[in-house]
């Protein structure tokens, strides 16, 4: 019989072979690889990483969900991104110290490892091969923050446009396709979702509610947000509801 510890053994290190530039290791690399992640179970809202900690560490999510947020003049929290199980983030401020710091929240209740830039130098660095996939890593990045860009550009007049783009972006990150369409499987409030968007939280609640009425979105029972086939209709001939 298999042992529960081995079980939850194999799963971490599946998750770390998972991350693009631990794929070439050896098993006992890997293995190494994993004791280096100092993982901590982590609630609700509660904060994984304070702005002045964020260029210190790379993490990586066993379970739940965070989100990425900076603060404004007001202390609202801007959302950058969201992470899921699998997700990882930071390894550009292992590398250069530089990264923009931002405040990482446990979204849902979750597990997270944290990778400390001091073991990221001493331990990875000198590998080839990890050096390698981080440069292909750093391209992929570029390009998830060129689709933020595209969220944010639109005019502030353009409001709708910029929760169809978010949208669009979040059913690509987090979408689960069934029959009907494509389901967002990841709750957020109309208040995160208007500073993911940077429009407020009552243009968010009257344009969901517009593009519901027109049968280019449904709202679930589960609250959880529907991108129907009008969606994706829309998306594709370029019209603005």
């Amino acid at each position: 019989m298999t042992c529960p510890t081995s079980q939850r053994h194999k799963h971490e290190t599946n998750i770390i072979s998972s991350i693009p530039f631990f794929a070439s290791l050896t098993v006992g690399e890997v293995d190494q690889v994993e004791k280096l992640f100092r993982k901590k179970n982590y609630e609700k809202e509660q904060i994984v990483l304070y702005e002045e900690d964020t260029s210190s560490y790379m993490y990586l999510i066993y379970s739940g969900k965070v989100r990425v947020v900076k603060m404004n003049d007001e202390g609202k929290e801007q959302i950058i991104t969201i992470h899921k199980k699998n997700d990882f983030f930071g390894e550009m401020s292992l590398l250069d110290n530089k990264t923009s710091p931002a405040t990482i929240i446990a979204h849902e209740d979750s597990v997270i490892g944290l990778l400390h830039k001091d073991d990221f130098q001493q331990h990875l660095m000198s590998n080839d091969a990890i050096r390698k996939k981080i440069i292909e890593l750093l391209c992929s990045r570029l390009r998830e923050s060129w689709e933020m860009i595209k969220i944010l550009s639109f005019n502030a007049e353009n409001a709708q446009d910029r929760v169809l783009s978010l949208l669009d972006r979040l059913g690509e990150l987090y979408g689960v396709r069934d029959d009907r369409g494509v389901i967002i499987d990841v709750k957020m409030t109309h208040q995160q979702m208007a500073s993911y968007a940077s429009v407020t939280r009552e243009t968010m609640s009257r344009v969901l509610r517009s593009l519901e009425k027109s049968d280019v979105i449904s709202i679930l029972d589960s609250k959880a947000i529907l991108l129907n086939k009008n969606f994706f209709d829309t998306r594709s001939n370029g019209k603005r509801q």
